[in-house]
């Protein structure tokens, strides 16, 4: 039996260290099985497997040996080889891998499977590699497809193995050495099963918390601080704030902070149309309506068991939900449209809005007993304007965002920019900076955006709406109709600004009522879409 000895040799590198080693081995009639050398900080590393045919030198007499080399500085024994060990990485690494991997000569004989690729195709490695790939799968086989045509090859696939059917998604490719010849082909093989638990993660909404909420001004902490102690309680949240200042987003935090298994449903009360309203919230029994569904259709109050529903816009709902909405808060149970059961409610309320509920109520158009109801735990979101500080921070996360999706190379911006952005008034708030920066990252073609690629809707505003001047104060008037005519003078800019009545009210932050009163307290006209709105009231 031809016995064989590993040996590692470090020499002071130099010329000819190769030669010696070959010249002892000839003369003692051994044989060099493998050699590596390896330069290292001015030494030369040897490995070297020497086959003893003649079995009569153990490794100890090898050692002594290669102790007689001139420059020699240690020897030792070795278990494996420099490649050997590479090779058992290798493996480990091909195996740990969690696709199946199997490839093919390009005469179709397998050299290399993987364990997944085993598994799939409940073979052993000793039973796939050496033997052609069309005693695996003889009928509709993707490697053997790909060999014959040299082109890639995808599509779902069964196996037959002794322990029953095999789904997985196979995908082969054509292999090319680095003078463009065809050298084989390589299948990656996924479970289905596997597949489906990958879309399913991808389909599933990322969860959103408080690390998500751009911002270090004290306010914005403060917020955060108090937002994570009311996480755990199951007491409802009424978030205001205006429009863009991120209010879902800190409802979402708020739900997974809260530790909550259930879902996260958003509902937008402004986009609901009224007559499906209940029907949506509450659900309905089988044959409660013309065209409901057979069987009935549970409520997403229902839905959201043990975990969180959001009434965004609650300040839009009429007031037939509302009262509704109120009965499901009190007595934590729903009834579906045309029943008469009593379905006990698990879900954390959220409430959010960008109007004055209070004015709202006074007004009329906001129930008294609800608004009171969900004011038990209020969080008010800052506006932008109120926190510039955090405008380079938020830029910087945004173009990191948008460099990413539009895959161009990173961008920053230039001083005279943020200094742009800082003197704006941010009606639209964070939701208006994101855009402004996407629409700034498009249209540069340069690694630094500049003042003139930040394109406002408005007039910057160095001071918000404290820079707004007063009416000129004719001689003997009083305070109150000095009061009035800046009142006119700000629903004026309001109405000219935006384009309908209703649009004006939530600029101002007023009820769609309140705002009618306004205008006919003051007399304001607009009887031409093309002319803008004036007063008809005498000038005093």
């Amino acid at each position: 039996m031809v016995s064989s000895k590993k040996i590692q040799l470090i020499f002071k590198d130099r010329i000819g260290i190769v030669f010696d080693i070959t010249n002892l081995m000839l003369q003692y009639e051994l044989n060099i099985r493998c050699m590596e050398v390896e330069q290292n900080d001015g030494f030369a590393e040897v490995s070297v497997e020497i086959e003893n045919l003649n079995g009569n030198i153990n490794a100890k007499q090898l050692i002594d040996l290669f102790s007689t080399l001139p420059g020699i500085e240690s020897q030792a024994e070795l278990k494996r080889l420099p490649q050997e060990k590479r090779e058992r990485w290798f493996r480990i690494l091909f195996d740990g891998v969690s696709e199946g991997i199997m490839s093919v000569d390009s005469r179709g004989i397998v050299n290399a499977a993987n364990s997944v690729a085993c598994r799939l195709l409940n073979q052993s490695y000793e039973n796939l590699v050496n033997i052609h790939v069309r005693e695996i799968s003889p009928k509709n086989n993707i490697l053997l497809e790909c060999i014959k045509k040299r082109i890639p090859v995808s599509r779902r696939k069964s196996a037959v193995t002794s322990t029953g059917r095999v789904e997985f998604y196979g995908s082969a490719n054509p292999i090319h050495d680095s003078q463009g010849k065809f050298v084989g082909a390589v299948l990656l093989m996924k479970d289905l099963k596997e597949v489906k638990a990958m879309v399913d993660a991808v389909m599933t909404p990322i969860e959103i918390n408080f690390d998500d909420f751009i911002g270090r001004d004290k306010s914005v902490r403060s917020l955060i601080t108090f937002a994570k102690k009311i996480s755990g309680l199951d007491a409802i949240v009424s978030i205001t704030g205006e429009s863009g200042t991120g209010k879902e987003l800190f409802a979402r935090a708020i739900h997974f902070e809260s530790g909550r298994t259930g879902p996260f449903i958003p509902i937008n009360c402004a986009a609901l149309p009224e007559a499906l309203i209940e029907s949506e919230l509450f659900g309905h029994v089988d044959g409660a309506f013309t065209g409901a569904k057979k069987k009935g259709k549970p409520g997403l109050f229902e839905a959201a068991i043990n975990g969180t529903i959001f009434l965004d816009e609650i300040g839009d709902m009429p007031p037939g939900p509302q009262a509704k909405i109120l009965r499901v808060l009190q007595d934590g149970f729903v009834r579906r449209i045309g029943g008469v059961e009593e379905i006990p409610v698990n879900a954390r309320v959220i409430t959010a809005t960008n109007k004055k509920l209070s004015e709202m109520v006074v007004a009329g158009d906001f129930r008294e007993d609800l608004f009171y109801r969900i004011n038990v735990l209020t969080i008010q979101i800052p506006p932008l304007r109120e926190r510039l500080s955090d405008i380079p921070l938020l830029v910087g996360t945004f173009l990191q965002r948008f460099n990413r999706k539009l895959q161009k190379e990173d961008q920053t911006i230039q001083q005279e920019a943020l200094e742009k952005l800082s003197n704006y008034s941010w009606p639209g708030n964070v939701r208006e900076l994101q855009n402004v920066i996407e629409r700034a990252s498009i249209l540069s073609d340069s690694s630094e955006i500049k003042a003139g690629a930040i394109h406002l809707n408005a007039k910057p505003l160095s001071c918000g709406n404290q820079c707004r001047s007063m009416p000129p104060v004719k001689n003997n008037s009083t305070l109150k109709e000095m009061l009035n005519n800046y009142e006119i003078q700000i629903l004026l800019e309001a109405l000219n600004r935006t384009s309908s009545i209703r649009m004006a009210a939530k600029h101002l932050n007023i009820s769609h009522t309140a705002l009618l009163k306004k205008i006919q307290k003051h007399q304001l006209r607009n009887t031409n879409k093309n002319i803008t709105w004036e007063t008809l009231a005498s000038d005093g």
